[in-house]
């Protein structure tokens, strides 16, 4: 996590092309990140967000960016930073996923000295920090529903409560909210509160994936072609005609994020200052026809599964049914934690929860559970989170 102000916080970059490049000040901090490093307008859906965020940015309004990962929605909370009033302000990011449930309320709000062991010394949370600024709460769907209340109380009464403290402190902070789930569903399943839904939901921006806005996809392409080939001591790396087509009939599931790295990798094998389609590793092209309806017979065999584990009925066998659900879904996904949340269409919270029951996290072991089954996280001693925490 990093508290930036308009002066770092984004740039806009004139390129070769009429559009113009959004990208973070220093993007040789982002080498590791699952966020996208830059944004360009040149699609006629990219133009009208852009248009939308001109109009919404100036107000004090909460603001919710829904968008896949990958897509640049700090990016976004970032310019409409800088084009609020409060640019002169601190900007702060948080990414909700990223905490522990006993850490995340001490990161919000703040603590006293001694409100819980390890707490040494006071500590502001990221309301304060942010004070007269914006926060950029970041998978604002993963956040636990007690929480959530909590959360309501700050952006209704505009103030906070430190853990361990009995007076209330007020802040004045501007908040972007971001999610990768649809928190309608959320809200109908009761894992997301409908109050704090609306009061988010006051300013809406819709992140289009990059697939379906073809038209940034070469701006993108030759802005990560300059700027790594800069890196790599390139004096003229081009894309071949081949190698647009390539990149312009990809689906893009990871978005800009994976067009920057796709970038990168070719320019690292490359044999000379052209890019061709062989230098690129794509897992695949976009499909050209809708896929078919998943049948309902499709179930059949797990059906048929369950039913022969019924009849055996060995002993805890709802736990034996989900820890193996968890580990053919972790070993699908690679073991990536936030695409196997995604997959199960639970938050990535209550996935670590459930794979510390089972044993499942890779520190399992070495961890303890606490009586809500919350796994307990060594305490933080700063604000500071690894660059490319947040989407």
């Amino acid at each position: 996590m990093e508290t930036s102000y308009p002066d770092r916080s984004t740039e806009l970059l004139e390129g070769s092309h009429p559009s113009p490049v959004l990208s973070f000040s220093e993007p040789r901090s982002l080498t590791l990140s699952v966020r996208a490093s830059a944004l360009v307008f040149e699609d006629p859906a990219s133009r009208q967000l852009l248009e939308h965020i001109e109009r919404i940015a100036p107000s004090d309004a909460t603001v919710l960016i829904i968008g896949e990962t990958g897509t640049g929605k700090e990016l976004i909370a970032r310019h409409i930073h800088a084009l609020s009033p409060r640019r002169n302000g601190p900007f702060g990011a948080l990414n909700c996923a990223a905490l522990s449930e006993t850490l995340i309320e001490s990161e919000l709000f703040g603590h006293e000295k001694g409100a819980f062991t390890g707490a040494v010394s006071s500590k502001d949370g990221w309301f304060e920090t942010a004070n007269n600024g914006t926060l950029f709460l970041d998978e604002v769907g993963d956040l636990p529903l007690g929480l959530q209340a909590k959360l309501l109380r700050v952006l209704q009464e505009r103030e906070v409560v430190k853990v361990g403290a009995r007076r209330a402190t007020p802040v004045n902070v501007r908040v972007i909210a971001a999610t990768n789930v649809n928190l309608e569903e959320a809200v109908e399943a009761g894992r997301f509160r409908a109050d704090l839904y609306y009061r988010f939901n006051v300013a809406m921006v819709q992140l289009v994936p990059l697939r379906d806005r073809p038209g940034d996809i070469l701006p993108l392409a030759r802005h990560f072609l300059k700027l790594y080939g800069e890196r790599l001591g390139y004096k003229d790396a081009r894309l071949t005609p081949e190698a647009e087509r390539l990149l312009l009939n990809y689906d893009w599931p990871g978005n800009i994020r994976e067009l920057e790295n796709a970038i990168h990798r070719a320019l690292l094998v490359c044999p000379g200052d052209h890019l061709r389609p062989e230098d690129f590793k794509l897992s695949g092209l976009r499909p050209q026809a809708t896929a078919a309806p998943v049948s309902i017979t499709s179930t059949a065999s797990l059906e048929a599964a369950v039913r022969q584990l019924c009849e055996r009925a060995p002993p805890k066998l709802f736990e034996l049914i989900e820890s193996t659900v968890l580990r053919t879904a972790l070993e699908f996904c690679e073991h990536n934690q936030v695409q196997t949340a995604r997959l199960l269409a639970i938050s990535r919270n209550v996935l670590r929860h459930r794979m510390a029951l089972y044993g499942l996290l890779p520190n399992s072991q070495g961890e303890k559970a606490n009586t809500s089954g919350s796994v307990y996280a060594p305490t933080r001693s700063s604000h500071t989170l690894a660059p490319g925490c947040c989407d």
